[in-house]
């Protein structure tokens, strides 16, 4: 036995067991003074031979009985929270139960001191007068009423913390107290009624047994009635916040939720269906936060625009629609190359930043990254989102993104086609797997001139239809040169390429004598390229 008392654990931690002992002990004291003060001052006695003497071994019982209650009150109260030590996989389980019914078993035993307290006194007085202990028992069972109401209440709220710590990892799932209505029926019933009925008797047995005047009779309704309205207030004001405290927390954090803060959490400490409520909102919020994540990665993988455009959709329509549309295509120079001298890690590490400036750059520029494959990026001007100029947005995308790859990576060359046109813009696939692209000859024609701008000393070709359709200040910043035959088209491509001081210089002739290359020649699928080689 002393082992098993040396194994034993309080689940309450110790500031919360000293508030819990202050309010409990505080609350009962000032309802049995209450209690003391109305049976020895204020209700009839009945006709007694002796009534200060009768009033003064009350007072000496009543202080030896608190001396007693208090101390195996809070002894009794709080082995209600202690628990044995255990690895058990339900060690949970009783904690939990602990704690939510904990101010249910403190008002029990509350209740037994109570009623031992209203039987000895009852006792005690009925050697003097029945009349006598007919009032006192009674009103000590009406204050016992009400005290315990309240003390359960203020329990309740003190044990929030306690309870929010048993049911973080393990919500209700269903009601394990009285509900909400219940608790508002009962703290009307026992605020409210219980002083009630207190004044109903008062009046029964001063018609029954007829020895109360009218002065006393309005001594005994004002102080029965002020008692009634002062504890009624506390309880139902206990009991309102008990209801409403949740329901504001849960509100408050969904105005975060409302201005986009989802990491946001409200405590579960109601065994109530407002505990349920408080549950169903965290996971509410945790699965906005999970759809957030999934529309970030989303949009990372496909581009925002795409996927605000997925979500908006209600179904899932294949196929597309013609727009004018302006493409840039960027290559790396020499990746095979760069692939067979340096580790695979290096080789990654250099992509990435290379797609780091291609993506920053493009976005800046009103552009969305279509894809990117192996050592290209695909970039389109236009689509999904309207665009203005997509044609001039594209050309000083270019300009922009040959400056800032000469200087942030000088090892490495890269070539940049432009092209501009009508393209169609929408899902390709099958409603099980689809992506959006945009396929036309613009793409076609980019991708070609991505391999003439490798040859140029600036590394920028653009068709000179694109610089045709682009605004004047951004044309004023290209110089068009020879027109070149592109592989496997059938007209004949102005090319243009950047002035002095727009991008790293290029001409046009230089441009032009490297259209007869062979080498690695792409072919356009789904709006992106693969590579292919042609001897």
């Amino acid at each position: 036995m002393a082992k098993s008392r040396r194994v034993r654990r309080s689940v309450l931690g110790w500031p919360v067991r000293l508030l819990l002992v202050l309010v409990v002990v505080v609350a009962n004291l000032f309802g049995a003074a209450v209690v003391m003060a109305l049976g020895a001052w204020v209700l009839p006695t009945g006709s007694i031979a002796d009534p200060d003497r009768v009033r003064l071994l009350n007072l000496a019982v009543f202080g030896a009985y608190i001396l007693v209650a208090v101390p195996l009150g809070v002894l009794w109260g709080g082995r209600q929270f202690r628990i044995r030590r255990s690895d058990d996989s339900r060690q949970w389980r009783r904690e939990r139960n602990l704690v939510l019914y904990g101010p249910l078993r403190l008002t029990t035993v509350q209740a037994v001191l109570w009623l031992v307290g209203a039987t000895l006194f009852t006792g005690f007085n009925a050697t003097f007068s029945w009349r006598l202990a007919l009032t006192v028992g009674e009103t000590a069972l009406l204050g016992a009423i009400t005290t315990c109401a309240l003390s359960y209440l203020l329990s309740e709220r003190i044990l929030r913390t306690a309870a929010a710590g048993v049911l973080e990892a393990h919500p209700p799932t269903r009601r394990a107290l009285p509900g909400v209505t219940v608790r508002s029926v009962l703290s009307w019933a026992l605020g409210t009624a219980v002083p009630v009925v207190g004044l109903l008797l008062a009046a029964i047995w001063a018609l029954v047994f007829d020895d109360v005047d009218v002065g006393r009779l309005a001594v005994i309704v004002l102080a029965v009635g002020g008692t009634a309205l002062v504890v009624g207030f506390l309880v139902t004001l206990v009991a309102a916040r008990a209801v409403a405290d949740p329901v504001i927390a849960v509100r408050r954090a969904m105005q975060q939720v409302e201005r986009g803060e989802l990491d946001v959490r409200v405590p579960v400490y109601d065994g109530t269906e407002l505990g349920r409520l408080q549950a169903g909102f965290n996971t509410m919020v945790a699965g906005l936060r999970e759809r957030e994540r999934l529309r970030d990665l989303f949009g990372r993988q496909v581009g925002r625009d795409v996927a605000r455009a997925a979500a908006a959709a209600d179904t899932v329509e294949l196929g597309g629609e013609v727009r004018r549309v302006a493409v840039l295509f960027v290559d790396l120079v020499g990746s095979t190359t760069l692939a067979a001298q340096r580790p695979p890690t290096e080789v990654v590490a250099l992509l990435n930043r290379f797609f780091g400036v291609v993506v920053e750059v493009v976005e800046s520029c009103g552009g969305w990254i279509n894809k990117f494959e192996g050592d290209a990026a695909l970039a389109v001007f236009g689509a999904p989102a309207d665009a203005k100029d997509p044609a001039g947005s594209a050309l000083a995308a270019g300009r922009l993104l040959a400056e800032r790859l000469a200087a942030d990576l000088p090892d490495v060359a890269v070539g940049i086609g432009i092209s501009a046109g009508d393209a169609v813009a929408g899902n390709v696939g099958d409603v099980r797997r689809y992506e959006y692209t945009v396929i036309g000859d613009p793409v076609n024609e980019a991708a070609r001139l991505t391999e003439l701008a490798k040859s140029s000393p600036g590394g920028v070709v653009a068709a000179g239809a694109a610089v045709a359709m682009a605004r004047p200040d951004e044309v004023a910043h290209w110089e068009l040169g020879d027109a070149v035959m592109l592989r496997g088209r059938c007209e004949p491509t102005r090319l243009a390429t950047p002035r002095s001081g727009s991008a790293p210089a290029g001409t046009g002739h230089a441009v032009a004598a490297a259209a007869d290359l062979g080498g690695q020649e792409r072919s356009v699928h789904g709006g992106g390229t693969s590579a292919k080689r042609t001897d």
